[in-house]
């Protein structure tokens, strides 16, 4: 099950829930009950590894929209800023070579982005 279906399935039954996620797009296309935005790379949501004081703060401003969104979607950009540019902190978890099955895929899934894109007639 995925995060948003799980989210939407736990407000039902009447629990409240927030997702924290560096891709809020998606987040307001499936309709997640409350969003907070960070712009962190992949893998990062809550912040720097070993960065307690930092994954606190991104934590309580969570709990904050968690508290106060008035309404449903409501989606709130974090003001936490990685300490790094993004292309460099990008660099620093991606391997200089692509593995090998994604160097396979990649014209694949350029070519399957390129069809999603045509309109349908």
């Amino acid at each position: 099950m995925n995060v948003p279906v799980l989210a939407r399935t736990l407000e039902r039954a009447g629990l409240s829930t927030i997702l924290v996620t560096n891709m809020p797009y998606w987040a307001e296309k499936v309709g997640v009950p409350r969003t907070l935005a960070v712009e962190f790379p992949f893998g990062h949501t809550l912040g720097q590894p070993r960065d307690i004081s930092q994954q606190m703060r991104v934590i309580r401003e969570a709990l904050d929209v968690l508290e106060n969104a008035q309404a449903p979607g409501a989606i709130v950009h974090s003001g936490e800023v990685w300490p790094i540019p993004q292309d460099k902190a990008i660099q620093s978890w991606q391997p200089e070579k692509p593995s090998p099955i994604i160097e396979h895929l990649a014209p694949r899934f350029r070519e399957m982005l390129r069809q999603r894109r045509r309109p349908v007639t």
